[in-house]
């Protein structure tokens, strides 16, 4: 199956969020620390949120995979994410895409349009250089400036 095939047929997306709102849930800009989860169908934009009760400790200490365990997630749409979950992700089987979208109805356009970027190992923060601070949840893009979500 190509990717433009696996753009076109029904999937089970998951999107970090600031909060629920539906398709118009905000963005969380990074897979970890998100509050909750957004679990969208990709064809008809059906959507339910799911707590993140595993978000808060250290950088990299933080579990948010076990908020999702049990979920039918072919694919996760993040704006950043660590080496460990996106290894985790990967052997699952769940493809990582990369977004800078606002919301989670834009996120899925975007995926239906097919212009996702595929989450490679070395766009993951670890491998970038990017700090997350405790009172900052969101990556630098690379060139020192913060994504906004």
């Amino acid at each position: 199956m190509t990717e433009n095939d696996r753009m076109n047929q029904s999937m089970l997306l998951c999107v970090p969020v600031e909060a629920d709102r539906g398709l118009a849930s905000p963005v969380c800009a990074h897979f970890g620390s998100a509050p909750a989860f957004m679990l969208v169908d990709s064809d008809g934009g059906r959507c339910r949120a799911i707590p993140n009760n595993n978000q808060h400790g250290g950088h990299g200490m933080c579990m948010p995979l076990q908020s999702l365990e049990g979920e039918p997630i072919d694919a996760m749409v993040v704006g950043g994410i660590g080496m460990g979950a996106l290894n985790k992700l990967s052997a699952a089987g769940i493809r990582v895409y990369r977004s800078e979208h606002a919301t989670v109805g834009e996120v899925v356009a975007a995926f239906r349009a097919g212009s996702l970027e595929l989450m490679q190992p070395g766009m993951a923060c670890a491998q970038r250089g990017h700090g997350h601070g405790r009172e900052r949840k969101e990556c630098e893009d690379g060139r020192g400036r913060n994504r906004t979500s």
